[in-house]
């Protein structure tokens, strides 16, 4: 029986087999610049889909608020087990679709990495809704667009990042940065373009 994606059963599956090509094992390098920059001031972030929370607890160290949300039992359970005083963040093992209202307009930035590549491409426009309420009025989508690229199948899927930007711009949010990281690990050069849009 194939499991679908929008089931944590479907990535539980991938963690206990060691298929998850998505985590580098460290903090993204694109995001370790941005929160060393000193340009984004420390404040509430959510990160959805975090798997291991590596960057969760990045942006946790440079003094933000880190919320991190995957339903995958065990990401969540190493995430919790990573947890450490130096960069402790909230943890939830939840559906990001699942998120109340009480999360509404709660946070100053989304972070976003291989979540979006990973969910069901029927449902974009309900994460573009999902960050758009989540996010305070003035708050940051800060997202790597990956992987790039045009082929049937997933997960991940393939994204664009026009039409990423296209679609968060109908939720309400204006393009404030994009660029092609020098950064990025060396196999995903020029497969991922990281933007910024403001809500």
């Amino acid at each position: 029986m194939l499991l679908d994606t929008n089931s944590p059963l479907f990535w539980q599956e991938s963690y206990h087999n060691g298929r998850i090509p998505w985590d580098l094992g460290e903090p993204t390098p694109t995001f370790a610049r941005l929160a060393a920059s000193g340009h984004y001031p420390p404040g509430a972030m959510i990160v959805l889909g975090a798997g291991y929370g590596h960057d969760a607890r990045l942006f946790a160290r440079h003094g933000f608020a880190v919320t991190a949300v995957d339903f995958a039992p065990q990401a969540a359970a190493a995430m919790r087990q990573l947890n450490h005083a130096d960069a402790q963040i909230e943890i939830l093992e939840q559906d990001i679709f699942a998120l109340d209202g009480a999360w509404d307009g709660r946070f100053d930035y989304l972070l976003e990495y291989t979540c979006f590549c990973a969910i069901d491409p029927a449902r974009r426009s309900e994460y573009a809704a999902l960050a758009a309420r989540l996010l305070k009025p003035g708050g940051l989508y800060i997202g790597l667009a990956f992987p790039i690229g045009r082929r049937p199948g997933g997960p991940p899927f393939v994204v664009q990042p026009d039409a990423v930007v296209e679609l968060l711009t109908e939720h309400g949010f204006t393009l404030q940065h994009r660029e092609f990281p020098h950064d990025s690990v060396p196999s995903r050069q020029k497969i991922e373009e990281l933007i910024i849009l403001q809500r």
